[in-house]
């Protein structure tokens, strides 16, 4: 009998940690607590892009919505090419359960228009065809001084910026309208 519900506690101690539900914390061995977890739905993520001329930086929040990450800067020979960008974006929204996302709206410092923010308008007005998730705009001003200055602190060359500044300005980008939203 004794047997039998250790045999039951272990099936059901399996079973729970399969699903992520708890994890053990041992030290040489030993169980020192065990911290049990909400299960946690990824579809709670929301995703920043920074649309540029030739690049779009693209971060995603953590499950948890606490976090912004910088996740991959997609390139393109030309701005009116879009295709392929459209699609990958479309593909990180399917694998990552994309719930929101945040485009950077660049905007020139007195607060006007220009040219710029005309073809992100127009990249939006593409990419609502392509995902089904609401998508809003977000103020840039400075993020990409603010990433250029990340990367220098994180010790990372001048010549080897271009493929990360994208990224971490997404990063802020989507950052800030997480914290705007709180």
């Amino acid at each position: 009998r004794v047997m039998d519900l250790m045999r039951l506690g272990h099936t059901i101690k399996h079973i729970l940690n399969m699903s992520k539900m708890y994890e053990e914390v041992c030290f040489e061995g030993r169980l020192l607590f065990t911290v049990w977890r909400k299960k946690v739905d990824l579809k709670d993520r929301i995703m920043g892009l920074d649309y540029g001329s030739k690049t779009i930086g693209v971060a995603i929040s953590d499950s948890l919505g606490l976090t912004a990450q910088p996740f991959e800067t997609i390139e393109r020979d030309k701005e009116n090419k879009l295709r392929r960008s459209l699609a990958r974006i479309a593909k990180i929204v399917e694998e990552n359960n994309i719930k929101e996302i945040v485009v950077g709206l660049p905007i020139n410092m007195n607060g006007k228009s220009n040219e710029r923010v005309i073809f992100t308008m127009e990249f939006v007005e593409k990419l609502k065809k392509r995902v089904n998730v609401p998508i809003v705009m977000q103020d840039e001003r400075l993020t990409t001084v603010e990433a250029d200055e990340i990367l220098d602190e994180s010790g990372v060359k001048k010549e080897n910026r271009k493929q990360f500044i994208d990224m971490v300005a997404a990063g802020i980008i989507l950052r800030e309208y997480m914290e705007k939203k709180k």
